[in-house]
């Protein structure tokens, strides 16, 4: 099958999962600026993976035939000192520049702090200044309802930004509703023991529709599945979605999305 990994942190991840991805189909992979695992101590930290992100990520997905692609930003688990996160910030136009980027992202919210929100409206600023698409974190687990409202809260204030241009990630079954009827695109990430499972993000699918939704594995450094996205597809097949609507989920709405960025070429 032919797809899209549209949000895989794949600095974390193997040279056999490139391998893994191609050999399923996968044509490119997006890859999101965030978190290393640990807390990085200063901003030449951040300067050195925009770099990875930028410079040879690519030519390691290049060695197995498939395109990728980044955003940049501060995530939102490091941007709660505002003096450390501006620093890392002042360091992204220069790296806007790179021939593989394709937005901010992923911006949003982990612990819905006052500053938090202020360095994730500062980063839509920037989209904002520079046109670029938006991808959007919102928190785990008994946050993620709060943390999403709050992030519609904030979108609101920026009535120049097009909703069409923003994806905000990691919905599930109570946030989902509200992303779409925002008009924003949403994301469903498949883990195996948080987020969506399988079944529960083609849930999702039959009952709101596949209109401005994709699926993504976020793999990285934790217990996730680089995977995920084909074997949802497997599973679509299974509980009788046909090729048309498994195709649209896992490889068109992805490339419409993506490609409002004039980098997204694959």
């Amino acid at each position: 099958m032919k797809y899209i990994e549209p949000h895989a942190h794949m600095v974390s991840r193997t040279t056999d999962d490139y391998e893994k991805l191609a050999l399923a189909g996968c044509q490119a992979v997006c890859e999101p600026a965030f978190w290393a695992g640990f807390d990085r101590s200063s901003a030449q930290g951040f300067h050195d993976y925009f770099r990875q992100l930028t410079e040879y990520e690519p030519q390691r997905a290049a060695k197995f035939g498939i395109k990728h692609f980044s955003w940049l930003c501060i995530n939102p688990k490091e941007a709660d000192d505002l003096g450390f996160a501006r620093e890392v910030m002042s360091l992204i136009p220069e790296f806007l520049k790179a021939p593989n980027v394709l937005g901010i992202g992923e911006i949003g919210l982990n612990k819905n702090t006052r500053n938090e929100l202020t360095i994730f409206e500062e980063h839509v600023q920037i989209a904002l200044d520079h046109q670029l698409p938006v991808l959007i974190h919102t928190p785990h687990l008994e946050d993620k309802l709060k943390g999403t409202r709050l992030i519609l809260d904030s979108l609101a204030n920026f009535p120049q930004l097009n909703r069409s241009q923003v994806i905000i990630d990691h919905v599930e079954e109570h946030t989902v509703s509200h992303v779409l009827d925002a008009g924003y695109w949403a994301g469903m990430t498949l883990y195996p023991h948080s987020k969506c499972s399988l079944d529960r993000a083609i849930d999702i699918l039959e009952v709101h529709g596949s209109e401005r939704l994709w699926m993504n594995s976020a793999c990285d450094w934790g217990i996730s599945d680089p995977l995920a996205v084909p074997k949802c597809a497997l599973r679509m097949k299974a509980r009788g979605h046909d090729p048309a609507a498994i195709e649209k989920i896992i490889h068109q709405n992805p490339v419409d999305f993506l490609s409002q960025s004039p980098r997204f070429v694959i």
